[in-house]
């Protein structure tokens, strides 16, 4: 368990710089120049996610249940989980997805985690599905109070939402059918 919280505070931490010292933050790349800041974010962003996977294989062998969901429950979870996908790409093109949810990649974020809250219910689960549902719900209310940063990205065009949409109904049923049995080990359908 205890590498799964270090893998969050660091992957959740460095994403959070923004959140909690904006200042800091340009000071660094100020400071440091735009790459060098990327690459130390980047390395412990990686470093982070490798920990909270490994630490969260781990943690599923020796499961510590808080709740039982009821099987529906599983339905449920697939059923939000649908524009997830979608949602992810359309922060990377955009349109009207975008222009919509004005931060399409902190909604599916707090979609994807809260929709896994509801179908697992042991410690491990609930840290790592509630610390992401806690970072993007945060995350969101400070970007109400500082100015956006540009993300690369498509130019905007309309055909972005169809294949936004399109492409990640396909990565969803991917996804779904395959890409999470193989990842994760566990089937969403099973």
């Amino acid at each position: 368990m205890s590498l799964l919280v270090l893998g969050l505070v660091l992957f959740l931490g460095i994403h959070s710089v923004s959140i909690l010292a904006p200042a800091w933050r340009d000071g660094q790349v100020a400071r440091r120049g735009e790459r060098p800041w990327k690459g130390v974010y980047s390395v412990a962003s990686i470093v982070g996610f490798v920990l909270l996977i490994y630490g969260y294989g781990i943690a599923r062998q020796s499961p510590v249940v808080l709740y039982t969901p009821p099987h529906w429950m599983h339905h449920v979870t697939l059923l939000l989980m649908l524009p997830v996908f979608p949602l992810l790409l359309a922060a990377y093109l955009p349109g009207r997805i975008k222009a919509a949810t004005k931060h399409p990649m902190l909604a599916a974020v707090k979609l994807w985690a809260f929709a896994h809250l509801l179908a697992n219910g042991t410690l491990a689960d609930v840290l790592l599905f509630g610390g992401f549902l806690v970072w993007a719900v945060a995350d969101r209310i400070s970007l109400k109070r500082r100015p956006a940063r540009p993300l690369p990205g498509a130019p905007p065009r309309p055909m972005n939402d169809v294949i936004a949409v399109v492409g990640g109904l396909a990565l969803y049923a991917l996804f779904v059918a395959r890409a999470h049995q193989w990842l994760i080990g566990v089937s969403p359908l099973g």
